[in-house]
């Protein structure tokens, strides 16, 4: 018999299209990381809680050997992720009893984010078996970047990824920083945690030729592309990019004329909303016009990211704070240079002036300053281009899924033992 693995997802399907309020990097993490285990012959149960009418049982989902469990809980259709805590008892209760009408035995619980990981606390003690645990962003992290008390995450969860990590058998972390975070912000014995960088689908992220994704995503001629792609998320640091781009009319005013955005996730009036309460960034875009140069393309599915990101000359990540920061090793397989802050992940993920540059952050005089110097220097971008594809092969997530399996052999479970 194969070993069965209870992957925890709550309050996000990795199904559901990218670029939503609450999907983002980590969605694409749980999929493709089954997508591989799933290869290797692992057998895995995704469990989330429902939000749409998709059937209980999404067989084959997201790949063969893998199903992703819809559990009812709560109100039907999306939550707020800080108000997702109220219904952890009833999509506990729905997982128990849809493993005991299935008479379904676990050997491990890998369990995302903060909610699932407090699922995956009551579950153990029902069922005796490991946790391995991924936060994918830390409470108190997420807190330092706030920048106002309503962008606060809910207050239990600094409490709760403490016990989390007290109970949990092994803390995977994106990157050393992210370890370090946790050491420093939490009481964690720290020969739990594992660093296992996440990974890229090489099969899907590569470049394609310039003509062709500009014809797929649609580029005004005579026109040159930065990309923005991130969900709705004021740590994101949309409105900085923005106002780089205001910063940039003033340097350049030449180079502004030739430029576009295409920001991929969320929709315009949700992003203008979100950038309300900055009246002299919303004074100045209307004094440059930057409604002709903006492009709001919403959520796309990941299959349509390459265009974009191929199509760019830089993909832009102007966040306040990133565990690890996907989209730039997405860009950098596609051969796009990227430019982001630096903050949290991104300062390992991106290699700088090597695979893009780094900035500080909250700084769009900076950010300003590095797009002119990429974009007015063709021998510079292909240098970039060119490096940031090398780098990106060494991501694969068949390398994360093998990472993955040592850490699930140091707790006794392995395909050879249970078959």
């Amino acid at each position: 018999m194969k070993p069965r693995i209870a992957m925890l997802s709550v309050h996000t399907s990795p199904l559901a299209a990218l670029g939503g309020k609450e999907t983002g990097g980590m969605n694409v993490y749980i999929r493709e990381v089954c997508r591989a285990l799933a290869k290797q012959g692992w057998l895995i149960d995704i469990f989330t809680r429902s939000q749409d009418n998709s059937p209980q049982v999404m067989v084959d989902q997201p790949a063969p050997g893998c199903r992703t469990i819809n559990i009812e809980a709560g109100p039907r259709g999306s939550m707020d992720r800080r108000e997702v805590f109220s219904v952890l008892p009833e999509f506990t209760q729905g997982v128990r009893a849809f493993c005991q009408e299935q008479q379904l035995n676990y050997a491990l619980i890998h369990s995302h984010y903060w909610l699932s990981g407090w699922v995956a606390m009551e579950l153990a003690r029902d069922w005796h078996i490991p946790i391995i645990q991924m936060f994918h962003t830390l409470g108190r992290m997420k807190d330092a970047a706030a920048q106002d008390p309503a962008q606060r995450e809910a207050s239990n969860r600094a409490r709760a990824e403490q016990t989390i990590m007290d109970i949990a058998d092994r803390i995977v972390a994106a990157t050393p920083l992210d370890r370090l975070q946790m050491v420093n912000n939490y009481q964690v014995n720290e020969a739990k945690i594992a660093v296992i960088p996440c990974g890229v689908n090489l099969e899907l992220f590569h470049p394609m030729p310039k003509q062709l994704a500009y014809a797929e995503v649609g580029v005004p001629p005579n026109k040159k592309l930065l990309v923005f792609i991130g969900r709705l998320d004021p740590v994101k640091g949309l409105k900085y990019l923005l106002q780089a781009l205001c910063e940039l009319s003033k340097m350049n005013p030449k180079l502004v004329q030739e430029l576009c955005l295409a920001i991929i996730g969320g929709d315009r009036e949700s992003h203008l909303q979100a950038l309300r309460e900055d009246i002299d960034c919303i004074t100045q875009i209307k004094d440059i016009g930057l409604d002709d140069m903006v492009f709001f393309y919403g959520p796309q599915a990941q299959e349509r990211l390459p265009a974009y990101y191929s199509a760019a000359e830089i993909c832009v990540m102007p966040s306040l704070y990133e565990s690890f920061g996907m989209v730039a090793l997405e860009a950098m397989a596609c051969g796009t240079p990227v430019i982001a802050s630096r903050v949290g992940g991104l300062t390992f993920t991106i290699r700088d002036g090597e695979t893009g540059f780094l900035v500080p952050e909250r700084n769009p005089k900076a950010l300003a300053e590095k797009i002119s110097l990429v974009m007015e220097d063709a021998c510079l971008r292909h240098r970039l281009s060119h490096r940031a594809q090398q780098v990106a092969q060494s991501y694969s997530w068949e390398t994360v899924a093998d990472q993955l399996v040592n850490l699930y052999g140091e707790l006794g479970v392995s395909l050879a033992s249970n078959a």
